[in-house]
């Protein structure tokens, strides 16, 4: 967190509102909880499964071959657990837990379709129902939505060749999820749990019978919540695209389960469907995978593919996305990605990146620059992605342009930014509020502008960007300028007046060989292509990166640096140019 020179400084009391605001919450949830009606406080009993939902989401049945040497990989963590229930140790990070406890897992045992994959899975679902486990990580309610879902989904694999006794304990461990997340929705969980809980109840009303009542109290819940959260240009109020790619693997085959049912689905459960779609055809890469803002890391291309079938667009992306403040600029073989956005609301914040006006770049189907991504697991690692160092944008003094909620202050606020963790996650306290972008269409291609005030309250400075990418030749042209708005600045810096370091960074992809070569940097990819980096009004140098959102985990990788000093104001000027074409193209 970012304190004043004297110690003080107005982030202290944006965390005294935010406590504030979270304990009044909490009482709000007890209240709610004691004035339950009976019907939500009774307990939930489920009479039969009659339908199980389509799981969207891909399986790999070599995933049973790690379960049966006791080998669980989860959110790029493993644990050996040899003959033993991997329940009974402690999990390797909480992303691994998370995972464990959702049961989503279970889809690769029922890809194997033999009886010993069978056996396992109700060996494991045995564990957890006797209570095996830590009951306080499998509480959570994201983890609980989840849970529920799997095993609904899951239940043929399960309860095949099962006895009743099973049976009738699988039912019961529905139920009371089912109960539990009903309670939770009553108690006041964070919104984007809130939507969990409601798609994961919206599934058991309809594939359980005799909980009616559950399906239409959680069918309003869910209308309201769409519309809430799922913004008119289809992107969701938290601006992470895996956020929004997850959900809509639940939601297309929840749609599918209303209509099996032959109950009409809501209008709101439609409408976001239409509206998501398109914005992952935005954000995606033309390697199949989507941009690494405000969250995303790794992309299953397989999850990708299979949404994108739904797609009614006919596969021409939107390239404006207003609400959601993301931009897609094309031009020959390039294809440019940018956030253009402020700072989501604080309770859909919990993987913002500070990254505003950073940018990615691909020709053809290889990556050149981008940002960092966000990493499967470690909080200390999913920290330092997230700040505006591991994006290809501009940071001013080394600081970030977004702040985050970390233990920091006396000592009292240190407990205060502990326990806000523990409940909301590392949210954003503070971050760029006004940003604007404008596109203009230009006959030799397209020009993108905008500017955000992250860095106005600390050091009274507005950065601009301005990319212009040539349709034909293979260039891209961009300006980065920093503007003194000095009476917009709250705090007072000692040795303003001196100036501040600015760097503005360019993350290169991993498969791209950087070297510096008389003219700039060139960059060359494995496929072909050789590109020429090149600028002025800053010192050029090449330095070392880290790549988060490889798909077998970090990668070492480099990044193109600029650095200048700024006073008053300054800009800097640089272009990517292609110098050679891959073969065949």
């Amino acid at each position: 967190m970012a304190w004043g020179p004297d110690g003080w400084g107005p982030d202290r009391w944006r965390l005294y509102r935010l406590l504030g605001r979270e304990v009044a919450r909490k009482v709000r949830g007890v209240a709610a909880r004691l004035s339950a009606p009976p019907a939500i406080l009774a307990r939930v009993r489920v009479g039969a499964l009659v339908i199980a939902p389509q799981d969207l989401r891909t399986s790999d049945a070599t995933f049973a071959d790690d379960i049966y040497a006791g080998l669980f990989v989860f959110a790029g963590r493993s644990l050996a657990a040899g003959g033993g229930s991997p329940f009974d140790y402690a999990p390797p990070s909480p992303e691994w837990a998370d995972e464990l406890y959702g049961f989503g897992w279970l889809r690769h045992l029922r890809a194997a379709d033999t009886a010993l994959a069978r056996a396992n899975a109700r060996s494991f679902v045995s564990d957890f129902i006797a209570g095996r486990g830590d009951p306080v990580l499998a509480r959570q309610t994201p983890v609980a939505a989840r849970r529920l879902i799997s095993f609904l989904c899951q239940s043929p694999l399960v309860l095949e060749g099962a006895d009743h006794g099973f049976y009738d304990s699988f039912l019961k461990a529905i139920g009371r999820n089912a109960q539990q997340l009903e309670r939770d929705l009553r108690r006041g969980v964070l919104p984007s749990s809130r939507l969990s809980a409601a798609v994961a109840l919206c599934y058991a009303g309809l594939c359980c019978d005799g909980i009616q009542s559950i399906l239409r109290r959680a069918t309003r819940v869910l209308s309201r919540e769409l519309e809430r959260q799922i913004l008119a240009d289809g992107g969701h109020l938290s601006r992470n695209p895996r956020f929004g790619m997850e959900l809509l693997l639940d939601l297309l085959p929840l749609r599918q389960a209303f209509l099996s049912r032959s109950v009409e689905p809501p209008a709101a459960l439609l409408g976001a469907i239409d509206r998501m779609l398109p914005l992952l055809r935005l954000l995606r890469h033309p390697d199949a995978s989507l941009s690494h803002f405000n969250g995303m890391g790794a992309t299953d291309a397989d999850h990708l593919a299979t949404l994108l079938v739904y797609d009614d667009t006919f596969g021409r992306p939107m390239m404006h996305a207003p609400n959601s403040g993301y931009e897609r600029v094309e031009g020959g073989r390039v294809v440019l990605t940018a956030d253009v956005g402020a700072c989501p609301p604080l309770p859909y914040s919990v993987s913002a990146g500070a990254g505003c006006l950073s940018f990615e770049m691909s020709s053809g189907p290889q990556r050149i620059v981008v940002n960092c991504g966000l990493p499967a697991s470690g909080p200390e690692m999913r920290q330092l992605a997230r700040s505006t160092a591991a994006h290809s944008t501009a940071t001013i003094a080394d600081a970030s342009s977004c702040r985050f909620v970390v233990k920091s202050g006396w000592w009292w606020e240190r407990r205060m930014s502990a326990w806000l963790n523990r409940r909301l996650g590392p949210v954003v306290l503070r971050g760029p509020v006004a940003v604007a972008a404008e596109r203009i269409e230009e006959e030799d291609g397209i020009v993108l502008a905008a500017r955000h005030d992250g860095y106005l309250q600390e050091f009274g400075l507005v950065h601009e960007r301005r990319w212009h990418l040539f349709s034909s030749e293979g260039r891209l042209e961009g300006r980065d300028a920093f503007v003194r708005q000095g009476s917009g600045s709250n705090v007072r810096l000692p040795g303003r007046s001196r100036g501040h370091s600015v760097a503005v960074r360019f993350h290169i992809h991993p498969a791209i060989a950087v070297r510096s070569v008389p003219g700039g940097i060139e960059l060359a990819s494995a496929l072909g292509e050789v590109w020429l980096f090149d600028a002025e009004g800053a010192e050029l140098r090449i330095e070392e990166s880290v790549y988060f959102a490889g798909l077998s985990g970090p990668r070492r990788t480099d990044q193109i640096v600029l650095y200048l000093a700024v006073t008053d104001s300054a800009e800097v000027r640089w272009t990517f140019a292609r110098l050679a074409v891959a073969a065949g193209r």
